[in-house]
């Protein structure tokens, strides 16, 4: 058994981890919140943005921009968003096992990666899988300008023909004791119909007017919508890391004081059984003593 000097030493250290996990929970709270408020910021700007697409795409109901056509190939690429830092319980493993699926599931083609989050470039590349753009580093409200980089990558090899499709992978933020690991076509864009109101005269309403022409617009308007789309999914998983994190130092920290109880429990009886023992030699001395002088 441990003396109870090692035991006193292992308490104060799951004492001092229980403070840092703590304080590690507090912060990844506050951050939480904030990244909620994000999400729900860009929420009527993305809401707006895809009812501009819509009508737009009703206009121009005859032409076809290369992001709205399907191709017949196989070869994908994935925009994968994952954290920089770990101690965020499943949450990145999560991700990369939803790309693994899809790959399994999809395997008629190459695949290539653009990620953005340390985690999912560092595990890619022991992979040895292509990646052929990356980015990391980001703060947690990070502007979109932060991501541009990435998704020019990704729209370039689209535009070059290198890939046939583009799908996004992220952890969509469902509430904080869930997180949804996500995998969605992001190009060839596939547009929801727009709901009407009764009848189809009322169908367009909310139209607007173009300058120079509907085609134009939906040229300039087709990439930023994909920047959004791939700058939305970051915000969740932002959100998802913080949430993640939160609930993962939760448990580090009741577990900690699980074990300091276990411990405490432990030494308790260590040091009972010194005293115990030092009595019994105590009595036994005098008693052979006693017995001596008899």
């Amino acid at each position: 058994m441990a003396s109870l000097r090692d035991i006193r030493r292992r308490i104060k250290s799951r004492q001092n981890m229980q403070k840092i996990t703590k304080a590690l929970q507090v912060v990844s709270a506050t951050k939480l919140r904030r990244a909620q408020q994000a999400v729900e910021r860009t929420r009527p700007y993305a809401a707006k943005m895809l009812e501009v697409l819509q009508t737009t795409t009703e206009h121009a109901s005859e032409y076809r921009h290369p992001f709205l056509d399907r191709r017949e190939g196989d070869n994908r690429l994935y925009i994968v968003i994952t954290s920089d830092r770990g101690l965020a319980g499943g949450l990145n493993s999560n991700v990369m096992r939803a790309v693994n699926r899809h790959l399994r599931e999809n395997t008629a083609g190459d695949a290539s990666f653009v990620t953005i989050g340390r985690k999912g470039r560092d595990l890619l590349l022991r992979m040895r899988r292509d990646v052929v753009a990356e980015v990391s580093g980001l703060p947690d409200r990070a502007p979109i300008g932060e991501v541009l980089p990435a998704v020019s990558a990704a729209l370039d090899e689209y535009r070059q023909g290198n890939v046939d499709q583009i799908y996004l992978v992220y952890s969509h933020f469902a509430s904080t004791m869930r997180q949804e690991p996500t995998v969605r076509r992001l190009v060839t864009v596939e547009l929801p119909e727009r709901e009407g109101r009764e009848g189809d005269e009322h169908r367009l309403s909310g139209d607007y007017i173009y300058e120079p022409d509907p085609e134009s617009v939906l040229d300039a308007l087709l990439p930023r919508y994909v920047e959004t789309q791939v700058y939305q999914a970051l915000l969740e998983n932002q959100a998802s890391e913080h949430a993640a994190r939160m609930v993962a130092m939760q448990s580090a920290t009741n577990a900690a004081g699980d074990l300091i109880k276990s411990l405490t429990l432990t030494a308790n009886k260590v040091r009972q059984a010194t005293i115990t023992a030092e009595l019994m030699d105590i009595v036994g001395g005098a008693e052979a003593l006693r017995a001596a002088t008899a």
